[in-house]
């Protein structure tokens, strides 16, 4: 990470200064707000975070709780979303603190003995190559806590609202107006109504408020689907057994039912997720009897030989397995005009709702949310047209519905005990889904902000449509290894990466350099849509890596387009350009063409937006102007063009 751009000051490097607009905000719920974010859960504050971007935007949060989250209900952490984390400079600590999921073992009856459980299988948890980050066990609260922490060191010094119930949301007709949603919001003190109610008013609303959404419920929008007849309870306990496989996780089925372990953060902290028999767990169910100890029975039961001994309950729920889905996820329907721009949207559990033993409910959440954030962020700045938007509810809703349909294959596969069924069909199964639970099989479909894949040749390792699947690299300018995807962070840029063709960067005959002068030229996409003031990577930032070897390079045949000045003292950012690492090299384990190289445009939120030629800048900008508005140039006496 970079700082003192703007001078040496001493103290943390990681709190940003606060916006010059921190000091004129009241400590009281203001009247007015670019966004309202209602809810403070996973979807809420990655979108918060997100926001907190871009401190010039009025953002505000609120929840009805009386404070942040204690104890929380998801801990499953995929892959992809430890790689969001990253993008916000998180990854580290989810890493330091949680359980890292390795490996996964499969118990089933024994042939020899069918009340007792005998392992079947051991397999990998991620598949090779996969990502470069692991699958963590984290607490929600935990991963709510790291969020909070990024908006009190942003520059907006962001902190929710508690004790505030967003009971009515609603849009003027006219749709156009500066703040057309108002949010009526009852006080609660310790989930009981003080009597007082406030008003505020919107640009935007986002209802993260959970599947009971008093904002799905403003908007029209319903939860359709259909609940099962199977409920689980959940039990995080210190506990001491003699089974053998306590710290993997381990799917087990025996005759007795079903429990799925998950080793929590700790070293001693364990989640069950235990499948309740109908028949012989029915009076507690019926009768609303459910307690730990009963929780801790089943187990046993379905544990057998094995016995666990709990000596102490975090944290305990019962619940019941349903699937549903919105079929839209914002107040727009299917006649609005094509360029009507939705107002009020929803995402997490306030628009789809799933079991919890596939891990997906708190990543998929968190992807909604970083999706409509950046886009939120574009809007807002005057970065992008309002269109923008409508994408929003296009993809993510499209995301939903293949999550429903897994997670209703992978429950009924989880829970199924037909003695013909092979032991080694679900572990088929879990290592074939592993993409999908790892939060990297979604694919975006073409739209303004995601191209056909008419030159997908040239990197066939980075689909359009889906996430920048990073790689090792040497950064050029002080030999350093790193992972070339954790140079984009959440910050509203674009990253462009140019993968150079084989000329050394210095010969002019370089497709590379080529596209750089055009890059760095008055009239290019840099200049045509990045707003007067901003520094150059603002909005469209420029990335190359290099065929070459990284001694056999300098940063003086770099083209200046990758030597950025920025910041009121134009300092120079060394940081733009990498080359090969050579136990894994770029171009061979992402399939880019050598010989031509090649343009990859990615999203703000690390979808693959785009494959080119590094000769085809004008469909670069082609595409770019279907996304980006025209602005003023934004060089500056104070910020020149390097020489």
């Amino acid at each position: 990470m970079q700082f003192y751009l703007d001078g040496y000051r001493p103290g943390d490097p990681f709190v940003e200064q606060p916006h010059p607009s921190v000091a004129d905000r009241p400590d009281r719920l203001p009247e007015t707000a670019d966004v309202v974010i209602v809810g403070s859960g996973p979807a809420g504050l990655v979108l918060a975070a997100q926001l907190a971007a871009f401190p010039e935007l009025r953002t505000v949060v609120v929840d009805r709780r009386d404070g942040p989250l204690a104890v929380g209900q998801a801990d499953g952490v995929a892959c992809r979303t430890i790689e969001m984390f990253e993008a916000f400079g998180l990854a580290d600590q989810v890493i330091r603190e949680g359980y890292q999921v390795n490996e996964v073992t499969f118990w089933r009856p024994d042939p020899a003995e069918p009340s007792s459980i005998v392992r079947t299988g051991r397999i990998e948890d991620v598949e090779e190559g996969l990502s470069e980050m692991p699958h963590m066990i984290v607490n929600q609260a935990r991963m709510l806590a790291y969020l909070r922490d990024h908006m009190r060191r942003s520059a907006a010094r962001a902190e929710p609202y508690y004790g505030l119930h967003a009971e009515n949301v609603t849009v003027d007709a006219d749709r156009d107006a500066e703040f057309p949603v108002s949010v009526t919001l009852r006080h609660l003190r310790e989930s009981e109504p003080t009597g007082e109610t406030s008003r505020i008013r919107a640009k935007y609303v986002v209802g993260c408020d959970g599947s009971r959404s008093a904002t799905r419920a403003a908007i029209g929008r319903e939860l359709h689907g259909d609940a099962t007849d199977h409920s689980w309870g959940v039990l995080d306990v210190l506990a001491v057994t003699d089974f053998p496989d306590i710290r993997l996780k381990s799917a087990i089925s025996s005759e007795h039912g079903s429990l799925l372990l998950i080793p929590r953060e700790g070293g001693h902290l364990v989640r069950l997720y235990i499948e309740l028999d109908n028949a012989r767990d029915a009076e507690m169910l019926r009768e609303g009897t459910v307690t730990p100890d009963k929780l801790a029975a089943v187990a046993n039961r379905i544990l057998h030989p094995y016995t666990i001994d709990v000596r102490h309950v975090g944290w305990w729920a019962v619940y019941e397995i349903g699937q549903r889905l919105c079929s839209r996820f914002d107040d727009l329907d299917e006649t609005s005009d094509e360029t009507a721009s939705p107002r009020v949207f929803i995402a997490g559990d306030a628009c789809h709702t799933h079991s919890a033993k596939a891990g997906q409910g708190m990543n998929v959440s968190m992807a909604d949310a970083w999706n409509l954030g950046w886009k939120l962020g574009a809007v807002l700045r005057g970065i992008s047209r309002p269109e923008l938007l409508r994408t929003y509810s296009a993809e993510r809703q499209a995301v939903a519905q293949r999550l429903i349909d897994f997670d209703r294959e992978f429950t009924t596969r989880f829970s199924a005990r037909d003695d013909d069924t092979d032991p080694a069909e679900f572990q088929r199964y879990f290592r074939e889904q592993g993409r999908f639970t790892a939060g990297v099989a979604v694919r975006y479909e073409p739209s303004m902000i995601t191209a056909p894949p008419q030159h997908q040749d040239l990197a066939t390792g980075l689909e359009i449509g889906m996430r920048f699947h990073s790689a090792p690299v040497i950064r050029l300018a002080d030999a350093k290894r790193v992972h070339l995807g954790h140079a984009a962070r959440a910050d509203g840029a674009w990253r462009l990466y140019l993968f150079a063709d084989p000329l050394h960067p210095a010969d002019p005959a370089s497709r590379l350099r080529a596209l750089c002068e055009i890059l760095g030229s008055p009239g290019s996409p840099l200049a045509r849509f990045g707003p007067e003031g901003a520094e150059p990577d603002a909005i469209i930032d420029v990335l190359a890596v290099l065929q070459q070897e990284h001694r056999g390079v300098s940063v003086a045949d770099l083209p200046p387009v990758l030597l950025p000045r920025k910041g009121p003292f134009g300092l120079v950012d060394y940081e733009k350009a990498f080359c090969p690492d050579p136990g894994a090299d770029v171009f061979d384990v992402r399939g880019l063409d050598r010989a031509r190289g090649a343009a990859v445009l990615v999203r703000p939120d690390q979808y693959v937006a785009h494959v080119l030629p590094l000769d085809a800048s004008d469909e670069l900008a082609g595409f770019l102007s279907g996304v980006l508005c025209e602005q003023p140039s934004r060089r500056t006496a104070t910020n020149p063009a390097p020489a």
